[in-house]
């Protein structure tokens, strides 16, 4: 993260991306996601704005290969959570604060889920291909010889 805020050009560049992710959200509540599927590709649209907000800097695929990896990871994660903090919420009974707190964690670790891990899937995947490819390509400066 500190990559897309060192210098004007990258921090103008994360500034876009969080705007369009922003925006994308705003229009996604506006539209509702519940069975829509443009309110759907507008959250995802929402979330992979705000990944390349923090990884458009990055020229390796190496970075991208780890960002792919804790995508798998978190997504595991948040997946394991959810269905624990769901678990815990219906024990507790139907009323209350904690249930409310238990139900609201599960909610928000199902959209991390559902949107924020595929779309780093997705940028990860695609990121560590783009560079790998433009990475291979470049000429490797070797040693000269003068005939």
């Amino acid at each position: 993260m500190i990559d897309a805020l060192s210098t004007p050009r990258n921090r103008i560049r994360t500034l876009i991306f969080l705007v369009i992710s922003g925006l994308s959200a705003i229009a996604a509540a506006a539209v509702g996601i519940d069975d829509n599927p443009p309110g759907i590709l507008l959250a995802f649209l929402a979330a992979i704005a705000f990944v390349l907000a923090f990884v458009h800097p990055w020229r390796t695929s190496r970075q991208f290969r780890r960002l792919l990896y804790a995508s798998v990871l978190g997504f595991v994660v948040s997946v394991l959570l959810h269905n624990v903090f769901e678990a815990i919420a219906s024990n507790l009974g139907s009323s209350g604060l904690v249930h409310d707190l238990f139900n609201g964690a599960g909610a928000v670790l199902f959209l991390i889920a559902t949107l924020v891990c595929p779309s780093g899937l997705l940028v990860g995947a695609v990121g560590a291909l783009i560079m790998f490819i433009r990475n291979r390509r470049r000429a490797t400066p070797g040693p000269t010889t003068a005939a």
